[in-house]
Order: structure tokens, then sequence, then C-alpha cells
């Protein structure tokens, strides 16, 4: 019943869209407006702080069926969930009293920054610095590749409160949009995923109540991989969402479009490409709603040992089919594939981020790798 409420949310609303969001490389507000009508733009956020207290798997649906549609808008209820994890998972009773009840209601988004122009792959060497002075924190860094950067009201960050301390000197914080010493770099030119802005948030002696510090000090990179074990699995979501757009457009393409007097659908050769499409789609599926369950467990207190491993795989997996089940769409549609006319290319260059943010699929392969070996 989920599935269908969004999808035909996204088959009315957001699909009509999202060519618009591409080309014009602008924000989808009004899609945004009609998931927070909808109450599918933070699912995640539990009912204690006004939100929908959707589970992992119901939260992967969600975003899932928006991405069928539309990569750029899946990101809203995507990057919603992976700021505010970390205040889930570590944060006062007051911080998320006073930051998810907003992002429940629609009034706020929650962005994400952890890397940096020097600290991606290798995130603990960020330079971004939390400085004590009295009962407040002075930031000063450069965060770079933040999704929805400059849309979004407030920001996870993390920054280095002790020097000597390597990881465990990283702690987190709220940062707020408005906060004095808040400003945000130009858009990135992107290949993909051109209606979500990814920005650089600077800040520069930027001053915040201690208070807005997010679990204990030093806890903050620990926090952020945690974080990262819930929330690939919501890109994983995307992946999925990407790809089934793309297989759906190109199994109807290939019944209509006749060649030698026959549709192309009857040729083998073809056949043979949508049934590894099909393979390789469902196989990812299973995994990633696998790996959605386990991360629900952990989320509500229980040892989950083997998390890391399923929301690595399940990222890794769900990302690298769907770029091979677009390049594939691609190729089924021949020219046609190749034009800006029909949506596969663009599915095709969304694909592609998803083998990147949240831990390359190079980094996923050293983290499941260094599970098996534990």
């Amino acid at each position: 019943m989920l599935r269908e409420t969004v999808r035909a949310l996204a088959d009315e609303k957001i699909a009509p869209r999202a060519a618009a969001a591409d080309e014009n490389e602008e924000f989808p507000w009004e899609v945004y407006k009609d998931l927070v009508a909808a109450d599918l733009h933070a699912v995640h956020v539990p009912e204690a702080y006004g939100g929908a207290g959707a589970d992992a798997l119901a939260t992967v649906i969600v975003i899932e069926e928006v991405a069928r549609a539309c990569a750029s808008s899946s990101l809203i209820p995507a990057v919603n969930k992976l700021g505010t994890v970390p205040l889930l998972l570590s944060a006062s009773e007051e911080l998320k009293q006073r930051y998810l009840t907003p992002v429940a209601r629609g009034e706020a988004m929650f962005s994400y920054a952890l890397s940096e122009p020097e600290a991606g792959s290798d995130a603990a060497s960020m330079k971004t610095r939390a400085v004590r002075d009295g009962d407040h924190y002075v930031l000063n860094g450069t965060k770079m590749w933040i999704t929805n950067a400059g849309v979004s009201e407030y920001y996870t960050v993390m920054a280095v409160t002790d020097p000597s301390a390597g990881g465990r000197g990283i702690s987190a914080f709220v940062v707020e949009k408005d906060d004095e010493g808040v400003s945000f770099g130009p858009k990135e030119k992107k290949l993909g995923i051109k209606g979500s802005p990814t920005r650089q948030v600077i800040l520069e002696n930027v001053r915040i109540p201690a208070s807005r510090m997010i679990g204990e000090p030093g806890t903050g990179f620990k926090t952020a991989l945690a974080t990262l074990d819930h929330t690939r699995v919501t890109i994983a979501a995307q992946a999925l969402g990407i790809a089934q757009g793309a297989l759906d457009y190109a199994l109807g393409y290939v019944k209509e479009r006749k060649q030698f007097g026959k549709p192309i659908a009857d040729f083998q050769g073809l056949q043979f490409m949508l049934a590894d499409m099909a393979m390789k789609l469902e196989a990812a599926r299973q995994l990633t709603y696998a790996a959605a369950a386990k991360s629900e467990l952990a989320m509500n207190g229980t040892p989950v040992k083997d998390l890391t491993f399923f929301s690595s795989a399940a990222k890794c997996a769900a990302s690298d089919a769907a770029m091979e089940i677009t390049v594939d769409a691609v190729q089924l549609l021949g020219g046609y594939g190749y034009t800006r006319d029909f949506p596969v290319e663009r599915m095709m260059r969304d694909a592609k981020i998803t083998q990147i943010y949240e831990g390359t699929n190079q980094i996923q392969r050293v983290v499941m790798a260094r599970q098996l070996l534990k």
C-alpha cells in the first residue's frame, strides 16, 4: 500500500517535473511541497518528534519509488535521513526535540557535512576545527560535496575538537544556515542529480552554543561511521529506483519499437539483456531490503554484528547494478536513448553518483573485506 501511494504521487507529480529539474539545474521546490503534503519528505522521523515513524524498510521503499521518477527528488527523504541519523543515534533529548520537529513538519531540511577538499575517503584527516570558548564553540573550515547545501536549514557538521587524538578528537555539531559566518560555495557543475544542489559549506568563525554538540566530545567520528551504516542503505534504495525506472521505460519501448517487421522485444538478444537487467535489479533489491531490516534492528538497540557488511554490500551491489542497467537501457533505445527527449540518458547520468557518494564502491569493498577478516 505504501509503495502504491508513493508511486502514484511520483507518477503524477514528480516524474513530469524530473526533466526540467535536470535541465534547469534547480531544486524541485514544488516536489518538496508535494512530498511534505503527503508526509513523505522525512518519513523516518519518530512519532515522538511529530514524524511518521517509518521503519528503515518503509523509508527505503519511499526513496526507491521517488527515485524511479526523479533521482534528484529522492535526495529529499534520503538526505533528511542522512542529516538527522546522527541526532537519533547520539544527541540529547533537547537537541532532538529542537531540530527533528521542524524537519518532521516540513519547515526545514537537514544536510550532512563530513567530506572536505582534502578529506574524502580519508574522512578522519579533516581540517575543520571547533575550538571551545566558554559555553560556545567557534568553528572554522570548509566542507565539500554537501548535498542540498544552501536549501537545507540545518547541517550536521563534523569538526576536530582535539587535534592530538586523531579520529577520537572529532566531534559532531548542529550548525544552522543562518548562523553568522556560514556561507556556501557556488553550485558544482555536475554530470547528474542536477536538481539537487551540491556546494561547499564554508565556516568562518561560526560561534555556536556548546549545547549544539551531538553526543560527547570526541564521539563525532564514531557517530559519523555509525550513521553511514544506516544511510548507505538509502543510497542503495536510490540506485534501485533509478534502475527500476530505466528498466520500466526500456520494457515499454522495446514492445513498441518495430524493426524487420516485428517488435524488437521479439529478438532473443534483447530478451537476454532484459532478463539480465531484471535479475541484477531483483538481487540488489533483496540484499537492500535485508540490510534495511538489520538497520531497523540496530536503530532500536539490538546489536547487529553484520550491519556494516550488509549496508556496504547493498550500496555497492545496488549502485553497480544501477549503472549497468541504465547503460543497457540507453542501448535498448538505440539512438533515441542518447537524446534528452527520452529519460534513460538522465537516469544513466544520475546512476553514476550512487557508486561514488557515501563512500566509493572501492571503499565499500575495503569495508566488506575488513568485516570478513575480523
